[in-house]
Order: C-alpha cells, then structure tokens, then sequence
C-alpha cells in the first residue's frame, strides 16, 4: 500500500514539476510581446522572443484540464493551479477527486484529504524523480533544456492563430520522456502542453484563463493538515 502511494506520489511530482519548469523558465528577462500573428516568424526567433514576453511575470494562474493516457486507458482531472517564482508551485485538483499538490520550495507535499493522508518529500529528495526539480528554482534557456525545437502546427488541431512546437530534451533516456508539444496563444501564454513520456504514455495538458500576476498570499504555499491526518516522509 505504502509503495503504490509512493508512486502515485512521485508520478503526480514529476508531471507537476516537468509542467512548472516548462513556465517557471519563460520567466526571463525581456518586453511582453503585443498580441500578433507568430506564424511568419523564424522558429529560433519564436523561442527567443517567448523567453523575452515574462520581463514582469511574477506568477502564473490557471485552470487546467489534466488527460493522462497509458496502456489502452484515460484518466481526467481538473482545477487550478498557480506557478510563482522560487520555485513555488501549488495544484489544487477539484474533479474527480480532491487533492493538493504544493511546493513552497523547501519542500513538495500531496495532500488526499478524502484519504486523510499527507504525503511530504524535502526539495532534494525530489530532485531525484524524472523530471529534474531544479529547473524552477533557476531562469534556464530553453535551448539548455532542449536540443531541438520543430513546428507542428499542421500535426495538431488548435485556434489559427496559436503556434504549435515540439521540443526535444536532452539526455531524454535519462530524465524519461521523449518529446513536449507546447501551443502557445498570441500572447505567448502556454495554452495546451503534451509531454509523451518513454513507455509512450502520454499527458495532456491544457489551460485556460490564464492570468499573469495574479494576487497572491504566503499562506497558500503553506499546508497545515488537519488533527489525524497520516503523514507520510518519502526519504
């Protein structure tokens, strides 16, 4: 029972992480880019000129939709989610089951509160998941990420006027996937993210009202468990 939560636990961690480090490193330096069309535009330009659109990005908020598909069959989640810089990240799941996801950088927590169970790993114990855990504590290139980008607008359907790329990692044998589908809307906001992992599994992504800045409070990094629920250290 204790190793089926450990990796229903490090599962929900690595897709977590893989989706905030894909966001938390757009938030580079530069001007945010004017709503336009990006079809024309050269696709090593496209990456550069997405890196620059997060100059005063603070932090992210969004509803997401989360379809994960392996061996024949579907599973789909649904909530919220807020991606801020240092490394903090919290993932509140509504639909079908409530749960949260949260790290406040010193460490991630997985909280079942149907189950009355809290699941806690320290930030460096994470770092040993597929997904490397220190892309959101740090602004990385994209190119330092990946070896490769293509378009594959025509591959997949979406709004005319949103991009379609694949990026390849690097040492993709050892981190677990092969490829990320990123569509990004003309505001150069991640609307849809597929990560297609080495046993072909596949996890979709996708976001919708999108809000940059939003307020924020400390406390909402912060999970104090109520009396009687089972902690869990994951070393």
């Amino acid at each position: 029972m204790k190793e089926s939560l450990r990796k229903d636990s490090a599962g929900l961690l690595a897709v977590a992480m893989l989706c905030a480090a894909l966001i938390v490193l757009l938030m580079g330096p530069g001007l945010r880019a004017e709503p336009a069309s990006t079809s024309g535009v050269p696709l090593d330009q496209f990456i550069t000129e997405v890196q620059k659109s997060y100059h005063d990005v603070q932090a992210i908020r969004a509803d997401f939709t989360q379809t994960y598909d392996s061996g024949g069959g579907s599973r789909v989640e649904s909530g919220t989610v807020v991606f801020a810089r240092g490394g903090r990240m919290r993932w509140d799941y509504r639909e079908p089951e409530k749960k949260v996801f949260l790290s406040n950088k010193k460490e991630v927590l997985l909280y079942l509160p149907e189950q009355s169970q809290l699941n806690r790993s320290s930030v460096k114990e994470s770092e040993d998941y597929r997904v490397p855990f220190r892309l959101l504590l740090s602004r990385v290139d994209l190119r330092k990420v990946f070896s490769r980008f293509e378009d594959v607008n025509g591959q997949f359907k979406h709004p005319a006027e949103d991009r379609v790329i694949m990026a390849y990692p690097r040492h993709a044998e050892k981190i677990g996937y092969k490829h990320v589908v990123l569509e990004f809307d003309p505001q150069m906001d991640i609307r849809r993210l597929v990560i297609t992992y080495s046993d072909n599994s596949v996890m979709k992504f996708v976001f919708s009202h999108i809000a940059r800045n939003p307020r924020l409070t400390a406390s909402m990094f912060e999970l104090t468990p109520p009396p009687g629920t089972q902690v869990i250290n994951h070393e």
